[in-house]
């Protein structure tokens, strides 16, 4: 291949400086993925777009401090991203994506990050808090949901719809408990008799209440 073009063409899998230009953009975190051995191995998945974020390891820095190591937790959360122009690459002013704004922080974060060769400068992440109740009310929905799924049918399909889609990743092991409450070990779905039963009499349980006649 002897054409420049394709190399110097954005990446069009990922949201770069430029795509926000016009402005910050808060995103809400559907999924995390990590790959290693690669220049960018964190892509976040966010709801409205096919694109993903990939934050730099300053950054990747900041996510790390404000909400733990564990990625998955970070599934439903939102953060606030905008371009800043001073970011340089080659020594020449680029501009760089970075986070202003983070859910499920109590208060005002300040990190140390190198800001050049040598030298660290104080980055502040500030509260976002408008979405958080509303965040921590739909994975409590979507928890629920799963829990009182009554078969695996409407459980396929609770977890398939639109709604669960940015809480997968973190309500994972609620289902795999579930379809496995729900599916007996020999692989026939178990049904729930706690209602069929209730209320019966002891001839319909299928007690001999006749004292041996």
């Amino acid at each position: 291949m002897n054409d420049m073009s394709f190399v110097i063409a954005p990446k069009s899998d990922q949201i770069n400086a430029d795509d926000l230009i016009a402005g910050p953009m808060t995103i809400t975190i559907t999924d995390v993925q990590i790959r290693g051995g690669q220049e960018q191995p964190v892509s976040i998945g966010f709801e409205g777009s096919d694109k993903a974020f990939r934050p730099c390891k300053s950054m990747s820095r900041v996510l790390v401090a404000a909400w733990g190591a564990d990625a998955k937790v970070y599934v439903g959360r939102s953060l606030t991203l905008y371009r800043d122009a001073s970011v340089k690459w080659g020594g020449m002013a680029v501009g760089g994506i970075r986070i202003s704004h983070m859910t499920h922080i109590p208060e005002k974060l300040v990190l140390a990050l190198t800001a050049t060769k040598g030298q660290r400068k104080p980055y502040v992440i500030e509260p976002l808090r408008l979405d958080v109740a509303r965040q921590d009310d739909g994975i409590d929905a979507a928890r629920n949901a799963i829990a009182s799924a009554p078969d695996l049918d409407t459980l396929k399909a609770v977890w398939s719809s639109k709604a669960m889609a940015p809480f997968r990743t973190a309500l994972q092991p609620e289902l795999d408990a579930r379809k496995a409450a729900l599916t007996p070990n020999d692989g026939t779905l178990a049904p729930d008799n706690s209602a069929a039963t209730e209320g019966r009499s002891e001839d319909d349980m299928g007690e001999d209440t006749r004292g041996g006649e």
